[in-house]
């Protein structure tokens, strides 16, 4: 998930966007077609699928391969996609979008003809979307949506329950098809669509090969044009070291995220370019509710003085990042600024535990009731890299020397998001996340949000937090709203569900034949299609 903020007010009167026309076929703009792009990922994509998935590996994928109502362009503007145009009516309750003609889907191979894009795919990815059964941490997001009527196959209407702020962007949501899930009625990771999807985006999906290799290719009939680069193949690396090696020898030409300690080696490089983007995510140590021990507050508050995170961040990070203090990023409009991140303070941390009535036992573990203060850390094995396993080393550490035993679990990456997010079998993981909205956090901390496969995996709850959400999402005035979010950043702060560590500044690295590159502060790949390398260059 991250956050860029697009703060566009808009009049609530009747809007209209004018189409940008974009034939299928060559772009005709005198860059050339061809070559292979293969790039590095931290780990494998869970779904494939826009609608099941809650990982940014799955969100760059789906980028390339699907299609919202708008999108947002290089100057965080909001552009056409698959609405040519739209109003806006009612007082900013009604929102009619009128669609392209001629888009088809992505045609698998023996498929027979392919199939066109209406506004029933619309309809349908809508409630399928907002099924109960369907998982998705798209739901809350979209709670505020009334109803989705099809006018025609060209047009569709959604009216909202209320009128809100920054409507118009959140129709980036990604379209899928009415045929092309097996249960119509709602989706699960396990449907094949999830594994295989089709879209109507700029690539399409071939094949996943035996080593998880993910193969994309052109789509020729791509209504804004067929994209340059003829095929893009995103490789799964279970460490950060080796995928830098890899981009060294040649082996990849793009790390979409390079490991901080990494930069100096490629930037010494001329080969490449190091690109830095703001993704406005953040990494935490979240704890798990359920686990009585955890659910005091001082005993969580206690665990954050104990850990020196100045000390990690220049140590692990180069300095890379700014330590932060709450829930949303440094970057964002919604970040208060007047809440200082605890300082390292580990006499503090022993009061509070103390105080929670926490006595230190002979084995010097600290204990209350009979329960000593011995707890499970699970790391998915993908977040192994040498950064991290010392992040992961010094929190054992810095937490022993408060009488806390920390044993730590490095687990498969799919196992690893069962513990979590199904099962909820842990006391305390290692994670990020990467927004696109800045100031809605209601999957993470509302109360609602508790469940199989939902966002709020620690299972935190607290009447007023929900409230405060409840009231951002339903006030209008953007100053109102801050004023709410700073309430809500304090409140959350002071609480500690989560460790909050850090927001790092983030780089890319590519070869320097890939040329046009425009990174999306968060789905990267925005933009790939007028991405090109030159006929000389090409493999």
């Amino acid at each position: 998930m991250n956050r860029k903020l697009l703060v566009l007010l808009l009049t609530l009167g009747m809007i209209s966007a004018v189409s940008f026309s974009a034939d299928a076929g060559s772009k005709r703009d005198g860059r050339p077609d061809g070559g292979t792009l293969s790039y590095g990922e931290y780990g494998r994509p869970a779904t494939l699928d826009p609608v099941t998935s809650n990982e940014m590996i799955s969100l760059r994928l789906t980028e390339l391969i699907f299609n919202g109502l708008v999108g947002i362009n290089e100057k965080q503007e909001i552009v056409p996609e698959l609405a040519k145009s739209w109003k806006i009516s009612d007082r900013g309750r009604t929102y009619t979008f009128f669609l392209r003609k001629n888009v088809t889907w992505h045609q698998k191979e023996g498929a027979g003809e392919a199939k066109l894009f209406t506004a029933g795919d619309v309809v349908f990815t809508h409630k399928i979307m907002m099924h109960p059964r369907t998982i998705t941490p798209l739901k809350v997001r979209y709670e505020f949506i009334a109803s989705v009527t099809k006018i025609d196959d060209y047009t569709v209407k959604f009216t909202l329950k209320r009128p809100i702020l920054n409507a118009l962007a959140k129709f980036s949501f990604k379209i899928i098809p009415s045929h092309g899930p097996s249960n119509r009625h709602f989706l699960t990771r396990e449907d094949p669509f999830a594994q295989s999807p089709i879209g109507t985006g700029p690539y399409i999906l071939k094949n996943v090969t035996a080593d998880r290799e993910i193969i994309l290719v052109a789509n020729d009939n791509y209504f804004k044009g067929r994209p340059h680069i003829d095929k893009f193949v995103a490789k799964p690396f279970a460490d950060q070291n080796i995928m830098t090696q890899a981009l060294m020898f040649n082996a990849i030409d793009m790390i979409v995220l390079v490991n901080p300690r990494d930069i100096p080696e490629i930037q010494g490089d001329k080969r490449y370019v190091l690109q830095p983007y703001n993704a406005l995510s953040y990494s935490f140590f979240g704890y798990n509710m359920r686990n009585p021990l955890l659910r005091d507050k001082r005993v969580r508050k206690a665990f954050t003085y104990a850990v020196n995170r100045k000390e990690m961040l220049a140590s692990f990070f180069n300095r890379q990042g700014t330590i932060i203090s709450g829930p949303f990023a440094p970057g964002s409009w919604a970040y208060n600024l007047a809440v200082k991140p605890f300082r390292f303070n580990p006499e503090k941390a022993m009061a509070l535990l103390k105080e929670a009535g926490f006595t230190k036992g002979s084995d010097g573990i600290m204990a209350k009731g009979g329960k000593k203060l011995s707890l499970t850390l699970k790391v998915p094995i993908e977040k192994e890299s040498e950064a991290v396993k010392r992040v992961v080393l010094a929190f054992k550490n810095y937490l022993k020397n408060i009488g806390v035993a920390i044993k730590v679990e490095f687990k498969e990456w799919q196992s690893w998001k069962e513990d979590v997010f199904l099962e909820h079998d842990f006391d305390i993981i290692f994670a990020s996340w990467v927004f696109d909205d800045s100031a809605d956090i209601s999957s993470l901390f509302h109360s609602a949000e508790i469940g199989s496969w939902k966002n709020n995996f620690g299972g935190y709850s607290n009447p007023k937090v929900d409230s405060l959400i409840v009231e951002s999402k339903l006030t209008l005035d953007h100053e109102k709203r801050r004023t709410i979010n700073r309430k809500l950043h304090a409140l959350l702060a002071d609480e500690a569900p989560y460790t909050f560590l850090w927001t790092l500044t983030n780089y890319a690295a590519y070869h320097k034949k890939i040329r046009h590159v425009a990174i999306h502060p968060y789905k990267y790949f925005s933009f790939a299609d007028d991405w090109f390398i030159p006929s000389g260059s090409q493999k």
